[in-house]
Parts: structure tokens; C-alpha cells; sequence
């Protein structure tokens, strides 16, 4: 982040607090404003926003309403009067597409807005003007301490001086500027430890830190550290009631307990009705219980239980009935609400219970697993709930590779952080003339005790941790960077990378993307990017308009992993492509039996007479390629010319490479 503090952070403000509001990015954009130096209180959902920015003490509100128009005027409408009251700015974020809105953004109360594409340093600008507004309008910067309803406090290393906020101070009953020792003599015991953790997290170089403990009179608060300029701590107290019993307000399922939840799918399958069951298994309750009592266990499966009610509340609505199950289990029964809204259902199930709880004086995070089977006439309900339990245990695989996956995932933030992911190029080769035409770049973990790590354990710990966005948008920042300084031999070559199901789902994505490959000096023209066919089944219209975008911005576009998940015809004629890339298993299979071949034939003849390019996946031998090369695929990767490189590599295949003559063609070799 350095660019920011070149060109100013709101540490230049002198109230450095922000409300943000994003119904898709929350996270991503907490850390580009944290990084500016703000301290941010965040919000996914609007539930009790105008009430936690009067708590909040900031003057600034950011509601992203990128992806998420309507939501976004309705939040602008709620802030509209606290902000206004504070005296305070509220900067909208609007994807390029909304412009044309811009006098529906104005009329709900919005005072600046943003329209991607933008960079993260037009984004921290974007506030610190806002904040310049409050000024010029007679609010600006007032001591956080001296507001009677704010709950705060700072503490100043230099002069070992605590000041502390009027309400903090009557509500502790210690004086403004309390000694270190009456401070924490008035706060609980557990609180106290808890303190003394985050600011030694703060001391060894972490910039914020939360923790979470009870108060007798506002109940559960999470106190939000931060790190500020000559060692100053700055603490806000935010208390969390409103946070935890957040609902979508849609008609919900019917809540039962487990017998309740067999009478009503029993008596729709009896009556020939289809019934769809998603089996949700908690991870980590027994942590829980061991390290904080089986009292704040009990509380947390409470609060995952309305949580889940509340995430199937907008797609399956009274369609569905939720209970608990045995253990810490969950299930959710549904009828007539159709596939896609079932998918809705599990996604929103993983989402909302990646959050991290409040159990006891820590924040805790649970992994879920999520299990989907369908019934009909003839099936019980018991029957099932034992299928969905086989289909967690076969999606899940034996416990120890739980086991560490759970432990990966705890680890990703300083994967992240050390730079301990290593970007890697695998070469693509144009069949007819054996050149080395392009890359793709492949994640791997160098991992200090475990070693190298692959991709899949990579990314599947990333999805355990609830961090699959930040690991795709780190990883491919660094190879859109390390291909920007590629050495003169591999500058005329192509560079592939991968976006997830989870980066299509975030409304606005193609403009951030496009805003991070300008951001990295890598040409768009140059570009592929690379999205799993599978990611894209939900919602085809919302998928080929991204792509549309990608391709308007000038660069080019590819199905991966085609043919091994639900491949269609749909896919080939809805979605603007530039490439087909044939999974490596229908690959491999081209030099199995006649039939085989007969399939890996009819996806390249469809994909060519749609005008996409073929770049075949996997290929190992000269059999393959031979048959591959016959059947009129122009491009191919795998083993048979290299392995995933370093860049080192990678320009020593390139500058020593020569080509070998088979069969009419050639091929890569050194």
C-alpha cells in the first residue's frame, strides 16, 4: 500500500473512523481502507446500519452498492439521517452500468459517489474527499472521546495516558483519563485477559485487532483495536446485539424440532411430492466445548440455527421447514422450490456460517459441511437423512484430510501475508507449429513444515477458512505483476488466469478485475482469463454479461475443466468464449475405446464451428497428441512439454527450446 501514502490515507483526517457498508465485498474492501489507514466498522446486510453508524462514531459512510443496486438505494436511505445528523458524508460505490441512476443515488441521500472501474488509491481518495465535505460543512474532526454517545477510548504510550469517551466513562465509572490499572479493574476478568492479547497483537506489528466480551449493561460488544501513528491504541466499543439476530424480513421456513421435521417430509413424500434435504454438519462445537463450556457451545449452535434460518429465508421461503438435527447438525427440507433455488439455499448456508461467531470472549470460527439428496415417492424420511449423511462423509473424505484441512485453513492469512504462495507457469503449445504460445498460471504453497502443496489443498483450505476471494484476488495479483516484468524473451506470450465460482458470484467483478490487470502494467490484450464451467450454472445471463464485459475490456475469455462437470450446448451458445479448454481426464480418454474418442471428437467439432479455439489439458504422451492433432485441437498443455515453471525456467525452456519433427507435427522440447 504503499502507493497510498505517497499520494495521502485518511491518517492526514483527524477522525480516521469509516462505516462501510458492502453487501458483496465487505471484507475485501475493509482491508483496501484498513490499509489506508481508516479505522472501519463493516456491514454485509442493512439490518440496524443506521443505528451501528451512530454507535460507530464515524462521520464517513461507504455503501457499496455494486451488484446490488436496490439494496443499496434502500441502505443509502436508512444512513441518509444519521449521516446527515452527524454531520457527516455518504459516498456511494456504483458499478458502470448504474450510472444512468445516479439521480436515484442523489434523491436517497448519497453526497459523493464512485463509479468503477477504480483503483484501490481512487477508493481511499474518494473517502478522504468525502471527509473534506464534513468539514466545509462545519462538522469534521471532534474528539471521539468528548461524544457522549460514543463508546471509546485511547491510550498514548508516550504520556501512559488512557482517555476514555463520556458514555464509556459513566457507564465503567472511572474518570476520562483513568489510570492503565482502574481502566482494567473495572472491565470483566475475561475482558481483561482478552485486552492484554490484542494489544500485544498490535505491539508485534498487526494494525487492528477485535475481540468480544460481555457488559453488564449493553450485554455482548466486540471493541474494535487499532493501531495508530508514535504507538497510540484507539478502541471502539460496538455492541453486537444487532449483528447477531440479523434476518433477510422475507417470509421464512417453518421452524420445527427433528421428529416435527420427519412428519412433514414424510407426509409430502407419501403424498407424492418431491423433497429435497441439505444436511449441515458443524465443525469445531467440541473446541468449543472443551476450551469455553458446554454452555457457550449450546449458545453458538442457537445462533447457528438462526442463522441458517435466515439464509433460506429468500430462496426456499415457506417452502422449506429447518430443525436441528442430532449432535451439531442441522437440516433443511424442502419441496417444490426447484434446483436453483436449492443452490441458492446451500451457498447462502456456507456463507453465513463462514462468518465468524462470538462464543464466550473469543471470536470463533466453524467449518460446515453441507450434504443435498433428493426423494420422492417410495423414500421415508429417515432413509433420507441417512443418504445426506453418506453424501457429507463420500464429499468430505476420511477424517484425517479433514483434519488437515482445518489446520491449512487457520494458516491462510499467513500464507497470504508471508508470501508463501508461489506463482508458477505451465507453457501452451500451438499443436501445428510446436511454438510456445501462452501460460497459465498455477498456485502452489510452499508450506515451511509440509512443503509444496498443490492448488486443490490450497484453495480447498482458503474455502475451509471462509477466504476463497482473498486467496483467487491475491494469487492472481501476483501473477498478473511477476508476468508485468517478464524478461524480453517471454513478452509476446499469452498469461491464463483463473477467477472462481465465488469471484463471478460478487456483483462488479469484472471491474475490479479489469482495474488490477491496469494496476499491474500487464497488457489486457494479453490476457485469458480462465472460469471452471461448473462456477457458471447458476445463473447463465448474469455469467455471459461478465464475460462480456471482460471481453469489451479487451481481453480474452476461456471455459475451463469443459466436459467434466454439467457441459450443455447452453454453455456453447450462451456464453461470449474466445477458448475451450477440454478437462484432462476427457483428454486422456481420447486414447481409450471408440467411443471415447467419438466424445472428445464432438466437443471439438462443436467448439470450432462456434469459432473457439481448443487448448487441450493433461496431455502426457505422443499418443494423445497425435490423436488430439487429428481430430483438429490447436493448442495444448501438460506434461508433455513441461511441468508448471518458475519464471527462470519458464525463459530457459523458451530461449533453449527446439522444435522435434513427429508425425507431420512438432512439439515442445529441449
Amino acid at each position: 500500500m504503499g502507493q497510498m501514502n505517497a499520494v495521502g490515507t485518511s491518517r492526514d483526517v483527524g477522525n480516521p473512523l469509516l462505516f462501510l457498508l458492502s453487501f458483496r465485498q465487505r471484507d475485501e474492501l475493509s482491508s483496501v481502507y484498513a490499509q489506508a489507514g481508516w479505522q472501519v466498522i463493516a456491514a454485509r446486510r442493512r439490518d440496524a446500519a443506521a443505528q451501528r453508524f451512530r454507535t460507530s462514531g464515524a462521520q464517513v459512510a461507504v455503501v457499496d452498492a455494486r451488484g446490488a443496486l436496490e439494496d443499496g438505494l434502500a441502505a443509502l436511505g436508512d444512513l441518509a439521517m444519521p449521516v446527515a445528523d452527524a454531520p457527516g458524508a455518504l459516498l456511494a460505490l456504483l458499478s458502470k452500468g448504474d450510472a444512468d441512476r445516479l439521480d436515484d443515488v442523489l434523491a436517497a441521500g448519497a453526497t459523493h459517489f464512485l463509479v468503477s472501474p477504480v483503483t484501490e488509491t481512487e477508493l481511499a481518495h474518494a473517502a478522504r474527499f468525502a471527509f473534506r465535505h464534513v468539514e466545509r460543512l462545519g462538522g469534521g474532526w471532534r474528539d471521539v472521546e468528548a461524544r457522549s454517545g460514543t463508546l471509546a477510548w485511547s491510550y498514548d504510550p508516550a504520556s501512559g495516558q488512557h482517555r476514555v469517551s463520556q458514555g464509556l466513562a459513566a457507564m465503567l465509572h472511572v474518570d476520562a483519563a483513568p489510570r492503565t490499572r482502574a481502566l482494567l479493574a473495572a472491565l470483566p476478568r475475561a475482558a481483561r485477559a482478552s485486552l492484554r492479547e490484542a494489544r500485544r497483537s498490535l505491539a508485534a506489528g498487526r494494525p487492528a485487532v477485535a475481540f468480544a466480551h460481555s457488559v453488564p449493561v449493553l450485554g455482548r460488544v466486540v471493541v474494535h483495536l487499532q493501531r495508530a501513528e508514535q504507538g497510540r491504541i484507539h478502541a471502539l466499543i460496538e455492541p453486537l446485539s444487532a449483528q447477531e439476530n440479523d434476518s433477510t424480513g422475507a417470509a421464512g421456513p417453518q421452524l420445527a424440532d427433528l421428529a416435527g421435521a420427519h412428519a412433514w417430509m414424510d407426509g409430502r413424500l407419501a403424498a407424492g411430492q418431491p423433497v429435497s434435504l441439505s444436511l449441515v454438519a458443524l465443525g469445531g462445537i467440541e473446541a468449543i466445548n472443551r476450551d469455553l463450556g458446554r454452555e457457550a457451545g449450546d449458545w453458538l449452535l442457537r445462533a447457528a440455527l438462526r442463522r441458517i434460518e435466515a439464509a433460506v429465508a429468500e430462496p426456499l421461503g415457506r417452502r422449506a421447514v429447518v430443525a436441528r438435527a442430532e449432535g451439531a447438525e442441522f437440516l433443511v427440507a424442502a419441496s417444490g422450490a426447484g434446483d436453483t433455488r436449492l443452490q441458492r439455499a446451500d451457498a447462502a448456508i456456507r456463507q453465513t456460517l463462514g462468518r465468524p461467531f462470538v462464543a464466550g470472549e473469543q471470536v470463533a470460527r466453524l467449518s460446515a459441511r453441507v450434504g443435498r439428496v433428493d426423494g420422492a415417492a417410495g423414500d421415508t424420511a429417515a432413509q433420507l437423512l441417512q443418504r445426506a449423511q453418506l453424501a457429507i462423509d463420500a464429499a468430505e473424505g476420511d477424517r484425517r484430510q479433514r483434519e488437515a484441512l482445518d489446520e491449512l485453513a487457520l494458516e491462510i492469512p499467513q500464507a497470504i501475508e508471508r508470501d508463501e504462495v508461489e506463482i508458477l507457469f505451465q507453457p501452451q503449445v500451438a499443436i501445428g507449429g510446436g511454438a510456445i504460445v501462452g501460460v497459465e498460471a498455477l498456485a502452489r504453497w510452499r508450506h515451511p513444515l509440509r512443503g509444496e502443496l498443490g492448488a486443490e489443498a490450497l484453495f480447498g483450505a482458503a474455502e475451509r477458512a471462509g477466504l476463497t476471494v482473498a486467496l483467487s484476488e491475491h494469487v492472481q495479483r501476483c501473477a498478473l505483476r511477476r508476468a508485468a516484468n517478464w524478461p524480453a524473451t517471454l513478452a509476446a506470450l499469452r498469461l491464463s488466469i483463473n477467477v472462481t465460482a465465488q469471484d463471478v458470484a460478487h456483483g462488479g467483478f469484472a471491474d475490479l478485475l479489469l482495474d488490477r490487470v491496469d494496476a499491474s502494467g500487464f497488457p489486457r490484450r494479453r490476457l485469458t482469463v480462465e472460469i471452471t464451467e461448473g462456477g457458471l450454472i447458476e445463473d447463465l445471463a448474469d455469467a455471459a454479461g461478465l464475460l462480456a464485459e471482460l471481453r469489451t475490456g479487451g481481453c480474452r475469455v476461456a471455459i475451463d475443466d469443459f466436459g467434466t462437470g454439467y457441459s450443455s450446448l447452453a454453455y456453447l451458445k450462451a456464453l461470449p468464449l474466445d477458448y475451450l479448454k477440454i478437462d484432462k481426464r476427457l483428454t486422456q480418454d481420447i486414447t481409450g475405446s471408440p467411443r471415447d474418442r467419438v466424445v472428445v471428437r464432438g466437443v471439438i467439432d462443436m467448439a470450432r464451428s462456434l469459432g473457439l479455439a481448443v487448448v487441450a489439458e493433461g496431455v502426457e504422451t505422443e499418443e494423445q497428441l497425435d490423436l488430439l492433432a487429428k481430430e483438429g485441437c490447436q493448442f495444448f498443455q501438460g506434461y508433455l512439454c513441461a511441468e508448471p515453471l518458475s519464471i527462470d525456467a519458464l525463459e530457459a525452456l523458451v530461449a533453449g527450446r527446439s522444435t522435434v519433427i513427429t508425425g507431420g507435427r512438432t512439439v515442445c522440447a529441449e
